[in-house]
């Protein structure tokens, strides 16, 4: 078992990620245990869930079964995600946010276009099955390339190749915690995690349930696609104004 603080273990999450498939990962914040990396499907009572901010959820619920999430979507104007069990009800996203998400879409429609996969933004209900549990979550961006899967009602019953998310720092070890082990495990090939505050972009490129890469951009530098070969998106385009 290994404990990092929070700086620790953001600058080298990709690294931590393959070793938590063999033992925990203590994730601390002033010296006492804040979170826990640890392989997708084993439950460890000795370590409370991390609470979520309402900055970007305005509140979790206990766990529902799948079903029960399905009618309270289908009732409801709201977004919702559905992770393990539990039900996230999504905050509406900041001004940062959104600009973030249309200056790396716009950056995408030009380059996908006439090309057979398509990038899409929110509110897609992409549905991600794990060990028999489904989940339901509403990436920013994703890029698809399986349109035979999109249904008779417009919805979507595919992978996402590529996935694109905008973080909160509020929810950080949520997003990082839960998020990037969701794709890992749910056949997503590529994911980027944007960080606003940082102005970095984390790029996570998965391989039969492995961590293929791991790259960190920052400053000039534009995040280059490694599923899609020429894809690149500078980054100070999409931070302007942040």
């Amino acid at each position: 078992m290994h404990h990092f603080s929070n700086t620790i273990l953001f600058d080298n999450f990709g690294r931590y990620l393959k070793l938590a498939r063999f033992e925990e990962i203590i994730n601390t914040k002033n010296g006492k245990k804040a979170a826990v990396i640890k392989a997708y499907g084993e439950q460890r009572p000795d370590y409370p869930n991390v609470p979520e901010e309402v900055e970007a959820y305005d509140w979790k619920s206990e766990n529902i079964s799948y079903e029960d999430f399905l009618k309270l979507a289908e009732g409801s104007d709201k977004r919702y995600e559905y992770i393990d069990g539990e039900v996230y009800l999504l905050a509406s996203p900041s001004f940062a946010h959104q600009n973030i998400v249309m200056e790396i879409s716009n950056v995408m429609y030009n380059w996908f276009k006439g090309k057979k996969c398509r990038p899409l933004t929110a509110l897609f209900d992409i549905a991600l099955t794990i060990n028999e549990c489904k989940n339901v979550v509403q990436p920013d961006i994703i890029v698809i390339c399986d349109t035979e899967n999109i249904n008779e009602k417009g919805g979507y019953l595919g992978i996402p190749t590529l996935v694109v998310e905008v973080l909160s720092e509020s929810i950080l070890q949520k997003d990082f915690l839960k998020k990037v082990n969701l794709y890992f495990y749910g056949g997503v090939k590529e994911y980027w995690t944007v960080s606003p505050w940082r102005k970095e972009v984390y790029l996570y490129c998965f391989e039969e349930q492995d961590i293929e890469e791991y790259r960190v951009y920052k400053g000039n530098e534009a995040v280059q696609s490694l599923t899609f070969e020429g894809l690149e998106v500078p980054l100070k385009g999409i931070f302007i104004g942040v």
